[in-house]
């Protein structure tokens, strides 16, 4: 399958670069998989299509100021690190921006309110892929993140964003995230609640997001391309829950493609599939794999997921998805591509750029049914 067949133009300006306020003003589409029928709607009025019993599922991993600026101690020169994950107490695998930034290279870290270096020094330790690096910071920076650290946008958003809280999902917890899990920014507390008095049920796992989930495929063949790993968990009693509500009649509705990815893997798990995940599409499109019931009860985990989800995977898990409009030719295309075929899914994608919807994080909403 060519990586190709994910491609599609979006004009610039149909990026959104700020949120809407409130955040349920956003627009939704609503997309029947099986029909290909769509509807516009406003994202507040999500629960004309969600029934009593059924279960919301969310990723509730909250993002880390990971935007670190600097310069280096022998030239002056600027500095810009992204922190992507954590390996230790003191080490990062982060993406440095700046001139000559080799291994032993040491860096004094500014204040993030543009204030002249202080205590904290960090040192490149390893040079990883491409502009990747390994760092080692002078202090646990658990005590001086929030001084030092800036909202890590996408690269495709430009202007500042006023409010850090609206990179935030209102029932994140956990901090781990180098992104925000976006399809979570449209709920309100006040649309939960109302939610939540319909009868709708509601739960969270966690999977803390990394930059690599927004990068572009690049291989030229879907199946060769090296998926990222992210550490992700779903708790016992979560995982009984949702297990409960799904043999209850209610249906998985998972918010965003990361909580796919985490209810997913623990399906997989649960049918005894174990191991890397990265080749289970592969598998499941050449009739390898065995667990045939369309139906497989989540387990819980905690660890790490690699699964990539492209067109020939079976869903085990999620009924309905929630989610934003995705960066062409990502595994985030490929995954809702696999959920309701890449010919309808880009025939909405078109739609909703002929309709000036709202794509990527900050952007409007789909709903696939």
């Amino acid at each position: 399958m060519k990586t190709s067949l994910f491609d599609y133009y979006l004009p610039p300006e149909r990026i959104a670069q700020q949120p809407l306020e409130p955040r349920d003003a956003s627009r939704l589409m609503v997309l029947q998989r099986e029909t290909g029928q769509i509807e516009h709607r406003i994202f507040r009025e999500i629960g004309d299509f969600l029934d009593p019993g059924d279960i919301l599922v969310a990723n509730n991993s909250r993002v880390y100021p990971a935007r670190i600026y600097g310069q280096k101690q022998d030239t002056g020169g600027r500095v810009e690190l992204l922190l992507l994950e954590r390996l230790d107490a003191r080490r990062w695998r982060a993406l440095a921006g700046g001139r000559r930034l080799m291994e032993g290279t040491t860096i004094w870290l500014h204040e993030n309110d543009g204030g002249s270096p202080q205590t904290v020094q960090a040192v490149i330790s390893a040079e990883l892929e491409g502009a990747e690096r390994e760092v080692i910071f002078s202090h646990d920076l658990d005590e001086f993140l929030d001084r030092l650290g800036h909202t890590p946008l996408p690269p495709y958003i430009h202007e500042d964003l006023h409010d850090p809280e609206r990179y935030q999902t209102v029932y994140s917890r956990p901090t781990g995230s180098a992104a925000a899990p976006t399809a979570g920014l449209h709920f309100t507390p006040e649309l939960l609640l109302s939610l939540r008095e319909k009868g709708v049920l509601f739960e969270t796992c966690t999977l803390h997001v990394g930059l690599d989930t927004f990068k572009p495929v690049t291989a030229a063949k879907v199946s060769e391309h090296a998926i990222h790993s992210e550490t992700a968990s779903l708790s016992a009693e979560s995982a009984r829950r949702i297990n409960e509500s799904k043999l209850a009649g209610g249906r998985i509705v998972a918010i965003g493609t990361t909580t796919t990815r985490v209810l997913e893997t623990a399906a997989l798990r649960s049918a005894g599939i174990a191991g890397p995940l990265r080749d289970i599409s592969a598998r499941d499109l050449a009739g390898e794999t065995s667990d045939i019931c369309p139906w497989k009860p989540v387990a819980a985990f905690s660890g790490r997921t690699d699964l990539f989800i492209y067109p020939g995977y079976r869903y085990r898990a999620v009924d309905a998805l929630i989610t934003n409009f995705h960066v062409p030719q990502s595994s985030l295309l490929m995954l809702v591509s696999a959920f309701a075929s890449r010919e309808r899914i880009l025939d909405a994608y078109e739609k909703a750029i002929q309709g000036e919807y709202r794509f990527y994080s900050f952007g409007d909403a789909m709903l696939i049914l």
